[in-house]
């Protein structure tokens, strides 16, 4: 078997991120999972936030991918991550990104003066989801 690991990221829209890796670590939503390689297969729902893959190019080539939420799968050393919707470091928007966290933090506050807890934890999400890419934006 193969000592390093195919990280795969994919969303509706198509390959998001495909390297080969040493390590990955991502936030599942029982925790933080770090997957080497011959690592068992599992299956995780994932957590909004960054995944971190080191590559096998040198220990200090670290990619990041913000993933907003999905599913991750590892099988024979593949790591596959399928998501609403990710990007990596180089390819976030910081401005657009902060646009959307101004514009969620103002519907947090209208959804608390309504009471609507619909509305609420969308705004939540959609900010959870501004800040998750703001972040992985800082790595770059």
């Amino acid at each position: 078997m193969a000592d390093y690991l195919t990280v795969n990221v994919v969303t509706p829209d198509g390959l998001v991120y495909e390297h080969h890796a040493r390590l990955v670590v991502a936030r599942t939503i029982d925790g933080e999972l770090g997957i080497l390689p011959k690592h068992a297969p599992i299956i995780a729902p994932l957590e909004i936030d960054e995944v971190r893959v080191k590559r096998t190019e040198s220990d200090t080539h670290v990619d990041w991918v913000a993933v907003n939420g999905g599913i991750l799968e590892v099988r024979d050393n593949i790591v596959s991550i399928i998501a609403d919707s990710a990007e990596r470091e180089r390819d976030i928007d910081v401005s657009r990104a902060e646009r959307a966290r101004m514009r969620a933090e103002k519907l947090i506050e209208k959804a608390k003066e309504e009471h609507n807890v619909d509305e609420l934890k969308r705004a939540t999400v959609a900010l959870h989801r501004a800040i998750n890419r703001i972040n992985v934006s800082k790595h770059h």
